[in-house]
């Protein structure tokens, strides 16, 4: 019975996700549920003990990471940074390479620290345009927008700034460049096996060409001063740089413990902060604001009338963006208390190898909950110390139990009640009957990744 109450909530989620309903809202409302038909008595005091204090200790690790991205990727947007980098990218590559070129400035944008959801909306535009000047039918936009922000420079290059990439760190005491080699083989087989899908599905649509009566279909501006792609290019490179050179010197001038105290009064009560835990999430922050800082003095001209409103806009998106994974965190802590749930962990457990039961616990948790981050918190919060004790048994870095968490998040996550799914067919006026399938096809790909770069680490020792 207590196996079928988990599975109700977890799935109940899943369909009010899907349906489009709040999970901020129905997040307690479902871990609530599950409470009382196993406990009555103990729902508020899991709610305020567990579910409250598992959502403000993500928020007060990571909300920073969700401000700070947000705005950075709005003010690429807006100055016009990111449609140079676009203009840049297609005019290189041709516009009979329009799918490789718009996987590339996805891949750009957020490698570069700007947030997936804002990559979208600033993708889209010369996407539109690209595949309609190219002929090729607009049902692939979303596919192609999914390839480039959505897999291999969330999770598995080395360095990505995503979320995803960082929530790892905290728990293996690893950093956002946790094994390097392994990363980059996995990011080189999702774009090559990614590519040479959609480029088959657009040879397979033959004449079809782009299509007419779609929705959403973006409206060129043209009020804002043309930068150079080159300067477009800086904010990101400082966000890249800044956040390596700043890991390594939160590292080197804190050593394992930080404490300050103001006054003579907090001297005998300092506050500590262990820096394994927050070096990647320093860096990581102190990155985007350095990228912030050279977006508004590189694209001043443009941001001047335009800062206030989009500033607003990314705050909003933040905000919201950070308690959807926030509540989740908390909806997966009552879970993980529950008594199925360790029917659940148990059966899970029962795979032998510590990276294949990585893999498929983080794929599983991320898929039901709908979230890369949620699913990948949850599995942390609950499982990370039998993870570690396991890799540590069978020597295998946390490095690589890092890369490959991560990695796993970014699986089977975008199944239809992901809310980065259901942004991007709003975006771009498609319905999951028209796109989803080929965004299906990327989730597949990305999946198998996972245990492709298991399969290299084991046979090449490679890190």
């Amino acid at each position: 019975m207590s196996f079928l109450i988990c599975l109700a909530a977890l799935f109940f989620l899943m369909g009010i996700a899907y349906r489009g309903f709040s999970v901020i809202l129905f997040a307690p409302v479902a871990a609530m549920g599950a409470v009382l038909l196993t406990d009555p008595a103990a729902v508020p005091v899991l709610f305020s003990g567990l579910f409250m204090e598992k959502l403000v200790g993500f928020l007060k690790l990571y909300f920073p990471v969700f401000l700070l991205g947000a705005v950075f990727g709005k003010l690429i947007e807006i100055s016009g940074f990111a449609r140079s980098i676009v203009g840049a990218v297609t005019g290189l590559l041709g516009e009979g390479r329009a799918i490789v070129a718009i996987v590339l400035v996805g891949a750009i944008l957020t490698y570069g620290g700007v947030s997936l959801f804002v990559a979208v909306f600033a993708v889209y535009p010369f996407a539109a345009e690209l595949f309609r000047r190219s002929n090729i039918p607009k049902r692939l936009i979303p596919g192609t927008i999914a390839l480039g922000a959505f897999t291999f420079t969330m999770d598995t290059l080395p360095g990505t700034p995503q979320i995803q990439n960082i929530i790892p760190a905290s728990f293996f005491k690893t950093d956002a460049y946790a094994a390097p080699w392994l990363g980059v083989i996995g990011a080189l087989f999702v774009f090559g096996v990614g590519v040479a899908y959609l480029e088959w599905r657009r040879r397979r649509a033959g004449d079809e060409g782009y299509g007419e009566g779609h929705t959403n279909e973006p409206q060129a501006v043209e009020d804002w001063v043309v930068i150079h792609p080159l300067v477009a290019l800086l904010p990101l490179l400082v966000v890249g740089i800044g956040n390596r050179l700043l890991l390594a010197w939160i590292t080197a001038s804190y050593g394992e413990q930080a404490s300050a105290a103001l006054t003579p009064e907090m001297a005998a009560h300092p506050v500590t902060v262990p820096i394994k835990t927050v070096a990647a999430i320093w860096a990581v922050q102190g990155a985007l604001l350095l990228g912030i800082v050279a977006t508004v003095i590189l694209g001043f001209r443009n941001l001047a009338e335009r800062f206030s409103e989009g500033s607003k806009a990314a705050v909003a998106g933040a905000l919201l963006a950070g308690m959807n994974t926030a509540t989740e965190y908390g909806f997966g802590a009552v879970i993980a208390a529950l008594p199925g749930f360790k029917v659940i962990s148990d059966a899970l457990s029962a795979i032998p190898n510590p990276l294949i039961n990585e893999a498929v616990t983080v794929n599983v948790l991320a898929g039901v909950t709908g979230s890369a981050s949620g699913g990948l918190s949850i599995a942390l919060a609950a499982l990370s110390g039998r993870f570690i004790e396991a890799a540590q048994a069978a020597g295998i870095p946390l490095e690589v139990m890092h890369r490959v968490a991560s990695m796993a998040s970014g699986g089977m996550d975008t199944l239809p009640h992901n809310g980065a799914v259901i942004t991007l067919l709003a975006v771009t006026g498609l319905t999951h009957r028209q796109s989803y399938g080929d965004i299906f096809a990327i989730t597949i790909i990305k999946t198998v990744a996972v245990f492709f770069v298991i399969g290299v680490y084991y046979l090449t020792g490679l890190v």
